[in-house]
């Protein structure tokens, strides 16, 4: 059985006019799908609007208590319900979920690293394939936000590209697993000012050397990283690529193999 898992992020989630366009490539995908979405413009814009500072490291957010509040309201109501409406509203039966909703994916706390406490940032345990199978062999369609659990009552903010990463290398023992990581862009550039520069296809060792060479950095280096772990666990193909070009172009993340 095929499953297509599709991880948005929060600058598409952001644009009206670029979500409605990814809905609507999504609702064509065949078969069974997860859609799996960031939020994190929004939630700096709420936190910014309370006075709390946002705070980021190596494209990775720091989430302290008063911040923690923040993305749960943001991505596990905001976002997350308004997505979930506007699938209902093409005739998709979407839920929506965080990882402590039926226990799909625990998580402990972030240690410290080279120095650097993340706070209440989730680095995933366990994603629970059987019970995700289960809502969609009933005919329901995951909508997960970037909202984990520790199974101790307490919340963690992870990174929706991990979601969707260890979600896909999960369901790969009981699916033929595709990933599809769309954002604003046609893939991963080569130039970021010119987006005709797409790099068709990256392996391990490419991405060392493009790191190496600062070609990709920020927030593109974690996105990669779990693209690579997700096919070097068995995922069949990921791609990234433009919230409107599913299933068109974009960056294959491949395995050296």
């Amino acid at each position: 059985m095929k499953i297509t898992i599709i991880k948005v992020g929060g600058a598409v989630v952001e644009d009206s006019a670029q979500l409605a366009a990814l809905l609507e490539g999504f609702k064509k995908i065949e078969g069974y799908k997860i859609l799996v979405h960031g939020g994190g413009r929004r939630a700096t814009k709420v936190a910014a609007e309370l006075g709390i500072e946002s705070k980021m490291v190596g494209g990775r957010r720091i989430t302290d208590a008063a911040m923690l509040e923040v993305v749960t309201m943001v991505y596990g109501g905001l976002v997350n319900k308004n997505i979930v409406a506007q699938l209902q509203s093409l005739g998709i039966n979407a839920i929506g979920l965080t990882g402590a909703d039926m226990d799909v994916i625990r998580s402990h706390k972030r240690p410290l690293k080279d120095g650097v406490d993340f706070g209440f940032v989730g680095d995933v345990d366990k994603v629970n394939a059987e019970r995700l199978k289960t809502l969609i062999d009933a005919g329901m369609t995951p909508v997960l936000a970037p909202l984990t659990h520790d199974g101790a009552g307490t919340m963690l903010n992870t990174n929706a590209d991990t979601i969707a990463s260890e979600t896909a290398r999960a369901l790969a023992a009981l699916y033929d697993v595709t990933l599809v990581y769309c954002f604003e862009k046609p893939g991963v550039l080569a130039n970021p000012d010119d987006d005709t520069s797409v790099i068709p296809t990256i392996t391990r060792n490419d991405f060392n050397r493009l790191t190496a060479d600062g070609t990709i950095f920020g927030g593109m280096l974690p996105k990669i990283e779990n693209a690579l772990a997700a096919v070097e666990a068995g995922v069949k193909k990921v791609v990234i690529t433009k919230a409107d070009s599913i299933g068109n172009g974009g960056t294959v993340i491949q395995s050296e193999n």
